[in-house]
């Protein structure tokens, strides 16, 4: 990669940037065998120097669904949802309009333990689901805080969100067409909410143009 003059990302050392002389940006994210160009079209000079196939147009990637638009994509993780009310059987369940309840008091327990590899299993996918879900990643990072011992309460409280999620399979990251591309970063935090320790939390989410980036 680097012979073709790309440069390893160090925020993510599956990523790969090139900058060409006349300014055009190619872009390269890398996973074992696969991997998606966004950017100008350097395919037949990858092509040359690895054994490659082009299956066109991205629509499918680790469980990430995008769909496009003339001025829009598109990101959702609805079959990565369904999988996941199928496997713990919640497909029936009934649905919550919120992924956690407002003022919860969520802290360490002397409620029963419950099976540790199985809670851990769980809380992780949803860690890798609130990437295209940001509406349950406050409730996400309260679950993961009792991975260590985890109790009948926390599980009810993952039971929580899995209800979120059957209600709404479909949610995903809109990001549309700009013009100018201004960051804007929001901040806010709560004071000593941890019911078990007394830390506070702090959130923040991040804006390229009108489109949530992180």
């Amino acid at each position: 990669m680097v012979s073709l003059g790309y440069r390893q990302s160090q925020g993510d050392h599956a990523l790969f940037i090139k900058h060409s002389s006349t300014g055009k940006l190619t872009l390269l994210l890398v996973y074992v065998d696969d991997m998606i160009i966004a950017g100008d079209d350097e395919t037949k000079k990858l092509t040359a120097q690895f054994e490659m196939k082009d299956l066109g147009k991205l629509k499918y990637f680790l469980g990430i669904e995008v769909v496009y638009s003339k001025y829009e994509i598109f990101i959702s993780q609805r079959k990565y949802v369904l999988d996941l009310l199928k496997e713990t059987r919640k497909l029936g369940c009934r649905t919550s309009t919120v992924p956690i309840e407002q003022n919860h008091r969520i802290g360490s327990e002397e409620s029963s333990l419950v099976e540790k590899t199985q809670y851990q299993r769980l809380v992780g996918k949803l860690i890798y689901l609130s990437h295209t879900r940001p509406d349950i990643a406050y409730a996400v990072s309260v679950v993961s805080q009792f991975m260590h011992d985890p109790r009948e309460r926390h599980m009810q409280a993952v039971d929580k969100i899995l209800q979120y999620l059957k209600s709404s399979p479909r949610k995903g990251l809109l990001f549309k067409r700009n013009d100018t591309l201004t960051m804007k970063i929001y901040t806010n935090a709560n004071y000593a909410s941890s019911i078990t320790d007394r830390k506070s939390t702090s959130r923040y989410c991040m804006f390229l143009g009108d489109n949530l980036i992180t």
